[in-house]
């Protein structure tokens, strides 16, 4: 047992371990340009020497993924509670948040941009609406598998909506708000970049432009480098904080070897 929980959890270290191994001999073997795929070891010199250079941008762009997808969670999940507990409102509201979410997010910056200027603004909300979907959706399905005998023995009971909504309804929604927060921080950072390439002075997207346009491709690698170190952090807090307050819905703790 103890062994097996050991491979488990080297063995995503060894994975990456493994895939940054094979990209650094391919490239010497094949002799790849720097501008076309930069080595692993170029790209992990430029963050050493580049970092204090690069902690202002990697902050902002943290800053502003947190603030959106904060705002993103409250605003769906109150979606979510309200269009998974009135049939009308779902009617009303779910085709315009399907519509809304299709149109492509990066068509709606230059507006923002519009209305709010340039900077940390139209990032936000972005991030923010990108998030929002997901979680209406998981919310709403969440409660929608509420079974109705049970709600109908609690009427039956004397529990109001409200009760029978607070009492067994969010509870056992809580699995499915935290699998859309898992899915929502990682688009959280997708809102962000995009405003940021398009309407920022400032933060990682603005930084990878920038240096895109300077050919500089060690550092463009090393700001997404620094976007999937983010998203896998926020991740795994949301995933620890999943399995801290939904263990109960875990059916199994580990899949058949």
């Amino acid at each position: 047992m103890i062994r097996k929980t050991f491979l488990r959890r080297a063995l995503p270290w060894l994975v990456i371990l493994g895939m940054f191994v094979m990209w650094e001999l391919l490239c010497r073997l094949f002799g790849v340009k720097e501008f076309v795929l930069p080595l692993p070891s170029q790209i992990f010199a430029v963050l050493v020497k580049r970092w204090d250079a690069l902690l202002p941008h990697a902050t902002q762009t943290l800053m502003t993924t947190v603030i959106g997808f904060i705002g993103g969670v409250i605003v769906g999940t109150l979606l979510g509670i309200a269009i998974g507990s009135s049939r009308l409102v779902y009617d009303a509201m779910y085709p315009l948040l399907v519509g809304f979410y299709s149109i492509p997010k990066v068509a709606v910056v230059p507006i923002l941009v519009i209305w709010f200027g340039s900077g940390t603004v139209p990032a936000v909300i972005t991030s923010l609406v990108i998030c929002i979907f997901p979680v209406v959706v998981n919310v709403a399905t969440g409660l929608a598998t509420t079974e109705p005998e049970l709600e109908d023995v609690l009427r039956a009971l004397g529990a109001s909506k409200a009760d029978i909504l607070w009492g067994v309804g969010l509870p056992r929604s809580m699995p499915y708000l935290f699998a859309s927060l898992k899915i929502a921080i990682t688009l959280a950072f997708v809102g962000t970049v995009i405003s940021e390439t398009v309407a920022a002075n400032r933060g990682i997207g603005n930084m990878m432009i920038i240096a895109s346009s300077n050919i500089d491709v060690p550092l463009v690698f090393a700001g997404l480098f620094i976007l999937a170190f983010l998203g896998i952090a926020l991740y795994a807090v949301f995933a620890f904080l999943e399995s801290r307050m939904t263990g109960w819905a875990m059916r199994k703790n580990e899949f058949s070897m």
